[in-house]
């Protein structure tokens, strides 16, 4: 049986490693996302969508396809899919990694929170038009907020609850620094609320608020489970997995029919 690695997917990162993998002769290598984008990137290696049932239903799957190893690549905001993914990989016995992305560094204009709802509160001290570029699945913390005006950019329309002013902007990244300036410019924005989720492809909106002087409010990441580590890049993770697979013609100890 060959080595069977699952990633739970979703990030460029986890692209990143599924391609990587699906090159070697003698690995599966097996991508789960959750379904939320309806039109994801290609991904290389075998794509399941959808969830999983908790983590006692991740345990039952990764012993029914004789998981080798399990890398968690979801976003760093993805706290449940986190805490159910350890659990599973330690139900079921199945070497477990992360995989995140280093989170940015504060910056002297920056209000770090701990929740979507700690940034609706602040928000209305520091401005009136605010780019909230914290993803579809959260604008329901700023629904309340009737005097301030929001920009909303997101790869598909976001589900209500919506803030009552707010202008929707549908499109891909990655955007550079001269676009993101212009969007700012554009819409007279004054505020920018964004969360930690770290890398270079969404730090050119960053740059584009501080060559503007506005504050940012950053929405700080979830803590990892107790015990875990993360590991920073691909590579790192590809160091790993060659420690915890068998070899090609091998199988773990434990796994073996």
């Amino acid at each position: 049986m060959p080595a069977h690695v699952l990633i739970l997917g979703g990030t460029t990162e986890s692209r990143r490693l599924a391609t990587a993998l699906a090159a070697r002769p003698g690995l599966r290598v097996t991508t789960s996302l959750a379904g939320r984008v309806s039109r994801p990137g290609a991904v290389d290696g075998q794509v399941r969508v959808g969830g999983f049932g908790g983590a006692a239903g991740l345990a039952d799957w990764l012993r029914a396809h004789r998981v080798t190893a399990l890398v968690d690549a979801t976003h760093p905001f993805a706290e449940r899919i986190t805490v159910n993914a350890a659990e599973a990989a330690r139900v079921a016995g199945v070497p477990h990694a992360v995989l995140r992305r280093p989170g940015w560094d504060l910056d002297d204009d920056w209000h770090p929170v701990a929740s979507l709802e700690e940034a609706a509160r602040l928000v209305p001290r520091l401005g009136r038009r605010v780019f909230l570029s914290t993803g579809r699945l959260g604008l329901t913390a700023f629904a309340n907020l009737t005097t301030t005006r929001f920009v909303v950019r997101s790869v598909e329309p976001p589900e209500p609850p919506l803030p009552p002013h707010c202008e929707l902007l549908l499109a891909r990244g990655p955007f550079s620094l001269s676009d993101e300036v212009d969007l700012l410019r554009t819409h007279r924005i004054d505020v920018l609320v964004t969360k930690d989720s770290g890398g270079a492809a969404t730090a050119p909106k960053l740059a584009a608020a501080r060559s503007l002087s506005l504050p940012v409010v950053v929405v700080l990441r979830p803590e990892l489970p107790s015990g875990l580590r993360a590991l920073p890049d691909v590579e790192g993770v590809l160091d790993w997995l060659a420690g915890v697979t068998p070899p090609e013609g091998a199988c773990a100890a434990d796994r073996c029919p």
